[in-house]
């Protein structure tokens, strides 16, 4: 094997990484929104994902019906409806189930650990136990050849691409628009929030909903380069928790240098060992990171009430 092979096949494993990247900090942007800004363990956050993931299976079937046409035009229509349907969902869910159980995190635990298993029982009786994938447009398929012996998917491009946009748009609305405000406000002191007139009951449906939304964005970005079956967003729960406490729980910033690192940690180490042995790998390197800095890589707010 050639220098240029191995060069050719470290930057494609770095690549996978970056979409391993992508999937993860779409997760975890709306983690850091729910679990860092409010402090509730989102146990069900995965399925929101699902959510994502199956509207874009749905909007693919029914354009597939239309014509041509329809299937190279859906995909955007679906990503925003994913966020829409995701984020009702999540509006119901917090007016139903979580606002009665904030300051009490070990029950929005077991709470919201039940929802996942019920909506995934939901998921199965709508859409069978098997995986499904969408049909894709022709122009997602492919790849991109920049150089000889280099391809890199044109799919994947497509889902880093909507993860820098959401991550600029949420940086922009927590810094620059009046919810990020209220959010902001909220989480520092509750007490002054309400005294100076925000209506912080709404603000964390708002939040939550919104955090919901983001998920379905990441299951929407996910079924363009995987399949989905009733239990394909709680894979990822645990390693969106450990973005979100790498990072920082309440620090947007540290979100984002967390996926990068646990992502391409663990795509490089796969490239020399087995996948459970990078995993462990990764694992035990966050776990020793966080040892000797537990508010994680950057620090962040204790929310007082």
């Amino acid at each position: 094997m050639s220098a240029t092979d191995i060069l050719n096949i470290t930057l494609m494993q770095g690549f996978a990484g970056l979409s391993l990247f992508s999937v993860l900090l779409l997760m975890g942007l709306g983690l850091a929104v729910i679990f860092g800004q409010m402090g509730v363990i989102n146990m069900a956050h995965g399925e929101f994902m699902t959510i994502g993931a199956y509207t874009v299976y749905v909007f693919s079937k029914w354009a597939e019906s239309m014509g041509a046409v329809a299937t190279n035009m859906f995909l955007p229509i679906a990503i925003v409806a994913a966020f829409g349907i995701a984020f009702v969902f999540g509006w119901i869910v917090e007016w139903l189930l979580i606002r009665h159980l904030y300051r009490r995190q070990l029950d929005t635990l077991l709470a919201t650990w039940g929802l996942s298993l019920a909506m995934q029982q939901m998921f199965r009786s709508t859409f069978g136990p098997k995986e499904v994938s969408p049909t894709l447009p022709d122009w997602l398929m492919g790849s991109w050849s920049p150089a000889p012996g280099l391809d890199i998917p044109i799919n994947g491009l497509f889902v880093m691409c909507l993860a820098i946009v959401l991550t600029a748009g949420v940086l922009a609305a927590m810094y620059r628009s009046r919810w990020g405000l209220r959010v902001r406000a909220t989480v520092n002191n509750r007490t002054m929030a309400n005294a100076a007139g925000i209506d912080t009951k709404r603000t964390d449906r708002l939040t939550f909903a919104i955090g919901c939304g983001m998920a379905g964005v990441a299951g929407a970005a996910f079924t363009t380069i995987g399949s989905t079956g009733p239990t394909s967003g709680s894979l990822y729960i645990v390693d969106s928790f450990l973005v979100v406490t790498f990072g920082g729980a309440a620090s947007l910033l540290g979100t984002v240098a967390s996926a990068f690192g646990i992502a391409q940690t663990q795509s490089i180490s796969e490239f020399f060992l087995t996948g459970s042995s990078a995993r462990v790998i990764t694992l035990l390197t966050v776990v020793l990171i966080l040892m000797a800095r537990p508010q994680g890589l950057f620090a962040s707010k204790v929310r007082r009430v």
